[in-house]
């Protein structure tokens, strides 16, 4: 059974719309929601957790249809983070795991308070003077500490140091250690999404452009760097996009079609992102 389904999910706002996604997120995996800003990703995911509602297709997480009552009853294995953490004000962190205990049946406050020393989070501050990054962090504290299967994660590793961001990234990959544990991780940092995703689903202007495993798409894709006189010569399904500069045209292609002989270079995620934006849906 998948952690997540999405069926020709569609969304319409004025000037926007989230067209017919579909994609799956296995158990025991990791999968990394990509795209520039107003792509869709938080859209995406406040409709997996139904919190606005779709215009179409079907979202089924951890094996329930989201909109049915059987979906109240998974929300307590799902851990989420949003992109703002929102906790009261005057709170502070031995506060809020006292209300989290209340809240969830569940509850692991030893757990809880192991979180607390691993990501230096102060117990005695309130929360109005956390920083964007401790808020985050104490949020990613609470939703790791009441034994969830599925984590939802939107921008959780923004606005901290390559450090933090580390050992956070290390905290998913033993959460995934349990096959029964998954994570979607929305993120624009796509450095962190190539560490530890085994799918990356790519959105862009709210069509989904791509859903594959990462090693694959690593694989799939090369850059060429060479003259424009060159590119003209290959086929039109070899050449994803191209980029000029003053010595030449760098281009991504797919590497099984590129010509025997081509010189290709290795590529990172990030690139190949870049690339299909500017390129629009693969041939």
């Amino acid at each position: 059974m998948n952690a997540i389904e999405l069926n020709s999910v569609t969304k319409r706002y004025d000037g926007f719309q989230l067209d017919k996604v579909s994609f799956t997120l296995p158990r025991g995996a990791i999968l990394g929601l990509v795209g520039e800003n107003g792509a869709g990703k938080s859209t995406t995911i406040k409709l997996i957790m139904n919190a606005i509602r779709r215009d179409g297709g079907a979202i089924r997480v951890l094996g329930e249809d989201n909109t049915s009552e059987a979906f109240r009853a998974v929300k307590e294995d799902i851990g989420i983070v949003l992109d703002e953490a929102y906790f009261p004000e005057v709170l502070n962190a031995v506060q809020v795991g006292a209300v989290m205990k209340q809240t969830y049946r569940r509850w692991d406050n030893n757990v809880y308070q192991n979180h607390l020393k691993l990501l230096d989070i102060p117990q005695k501050k309130v929360f109005r003077e956390f920083s964007r990054g401790m808020k985050m962090k104490l949020a990613l504290a609470v939703a790791l500490s009441h034994q969830p299967k599925l984590l939802i994660l939107d921008e959780a590793t923004s606005g901290l140091d390559p450090m933090v961001r580390d050992e956070i990234l290390t905290l998913f990959n033993n959460f995934t250690r349990n096959e029964e544990h998954s994570i979607l991780l929305s993120s624009h940092i796509v450095s962190d999404l190539e560490k530890v995703c085994d799918y990356i689903a790519f959105l862009h202007e709210g069509k989904l452009v791509l859903c594959e495993e990462k090693d694959r798409l690593l694989e799939e894709y090369a850059i060429v760097k060479t003259s424009q006189s060159v590119l003209d010569q290959l086929s039109a399904d070899t050449i994803i996009s191209t980029k000029s500069g003053p010595y030449g045209v760098e281009a991504l292609v797919k590497r099984e079609r590129a010509p025997h002989g081509m010189q290709t270079e290795f590529t990172t995620l990030e690139t190949i992102i870049l690339f299909l934006a500017k390129g629009g849906d693969r041939a």
